[in-house]
């Protein structure tokens, strides 16, 4: 167990057969990969935790593992209920699916904004009630895949609280977690994840989720399509330095209710001296950057 703990919140989208990827490798991972990234993680003796396992020990709620870790999946496409799933029940590892409330059933047609790039299928209300029942955890990813920085208030207060409530009525279960569609988040709609009851909500700022972070606006690691084994051990082994635009979130949101931590009481997160980053802040990598 350790003392400051540190989870790696691991973010993937589809999982399956599909041929070489030169663009959008994060949304893409090959199934053969998946199966021995997996294999790796048992192996080398990770505790795959669920997200509320792991929000606890965030919070001193209960003992970190020394190596903790995440899965997560964005969108609910169907091929995690084809490819996926079945490996992860093969180890007993836990999984939180993202669905969109109102795409539920239908293909995901953001993906013809490029021509020739495969649409794929969504999971229905049924098969997300069959995941659910199988023990992965649902969370939201909106009623309608937006970006909610975009979103008026009113929009806002609807793609959050609507889609937690559609998807509570399928499942008969509470709908506690969040992830943010494109990475598009700003303070307005970490106050309106807090208001519509979420305990968490995950981003694709880049980093190890520490007390550094609040629960409303967590880092993840993207896994690519054309990550090899050593690659991801290696990012599991020592985890990336923390990007520039997470630190600033973490200066940010240090005095928000919910907080884990403050930063002042645990200096050895966040520090901007100690990132290696040197990439732009851009809203596709690293969300935007905070405003009130």
């Amino acid at each position: 167990m350790t003392e400051h703990p540190a989870v790696g919140i691991l973010v993937y989208h589809q999982v399956g057969d599909f041929k070489t990827m030169r663009r959008h490798r994060a949304n893409y991972c090959d199934r053969r990969r998946f199966t021995r990234q997996m294999a790796l993680l048992a192996r080398l003796g990770y505790r795959v935790l669920d997200l509320d396992t792991a929000l606890d020990c965030l919070a001193g709620a209960q003992a970190a593992p020394t190596r903790a870790v995440v899965l997560t999946f964005d969108d609910g496409y169907e091929n995690f209920a084809q490819q996926a799933l079945p490996v992860l029940q093969d180890h007993g590892f836990p999984a939180t699916v993202y669905a969109i409330s109102g795409w539920l059933g239908r293909r995901a047609e953001w993906f013809a904004a490029e021509p020739g790039r495969p649409i794929p299928d969504l999971m229905s209300a049924q098969r997300l009630r069959e995941v659910h029942a199988a023990g992965i955890t649902i969370g939201s990813h909106t009623a309608s895949h937006t970006r909610l920085h975009r979103a008026s208030r009113l929009v806002l207060r609807q793609e959050l609280r609507d889609s937690k409530a559609a998807l509570e009525d399928i499942l008969g279960d509470e709908v506690r977690h969040l992830s943010y569609p494109y990475n598009s988040f700003d303070r307005a709609t970490v106050h309106a994840a807090a208001r519509a009851g979420y305990a968490s909500a995950t981003t694709c700022l880049r980093g190890l989720a520490t007390v550094a972070d609040h629960p409303l606006a967590l880092p993840r690691l993207a896994i690519s399509f054309g990550d090899r084994l050593l690659a991801y051990w290696w990012r599991l082994l020592l985890g990336p330095k923390a990007a520039p635009a997470l630190v600033e979130w973490r200066r940010h949101l240090a005095d928000e209710p919910g907080h884990f931590r403050p930063l002042d009481a645990d200096p050895g997160y966040g520090d901007p001296e100690s990132s290696q980053d040197a990439l732009p802040a851009k809203e596709r990598d690293q969300g935007p950057m905070p405003s009130t």
